[in-house]
């Protein structure tokens, strides 16, 4: 036999004197209930939650009021009107809950007027919607109605302040 089978034979031997299956089991069971256990440890989760929030989805947070095409999908940002439109003079108001901190936050929903309609990221989040003659809080008007150029292109958001309880 080489060398090499030989000091592994008599590794395995003293192996097999000194332990048993038994003794195998009880060790190995120990290291899998505690591998189950990994996953209910505390651990914060508020930062990964901030980084999965895209601007360019409906589901974002501060889109709660929303009632339009977001900018961030038509060549803005979700607070920047995209070139060749330009910001209306009026706009409304919403209040949504910020799921990571459990803040409610207002937010100003202003359109970008001046060219087409977009029609990507067609976004209806119609939470604490008001009917239509309260205008400050309603959501389905075309907000370009105060600037020359009348055509609706998108809708930015800004959070304008932390709502009082």
């Amino acid at each position: 036999m080489p060398s090499f089978d030989l000091v592994v034979a008599a590794a395995a031997r003293h192996l097999a004197m000194r332990s048993s299956r038994r003794g195998f089991l009880a060790r190995w069971g120990k290291m899998l209930a505690g591998a189950a256990l990994l996953p209910v440890l505390p651990i914060d989760r508020t930062q990964a939650n901030e980084l999965q929030m895209d601007a360019t989805q409906c589901d974002y947070w501060k889109y709660c009021s929303m009632d339009g095409q977001l900018c961030s999908c038509c060549g803005g940002s979700g607070s920047s009107c995209p070139v060749g439109t330009e910001i209306s003079k009026v706009s409304w108001v919403g209040t949504c809950r910020n799921g990571s901190d459990g803040k409610d936050y207002l937010v100003s929903y202003t359109d970008c007027c001046g060219r087409s309609s977009c029609g990507l990221c067609d976004c209806h989040g119609n939470v604490r919607e008001r009917p239509g003659y309260s205008m400050g809080v309603h959501n389905d008007v075309n907000w370009c109605m105060a600037n020359k150029q009348l055509s609706y292109h998108c809708t930015v958001s800004v959070i304008v302040g932390v709502a009082d309880g």
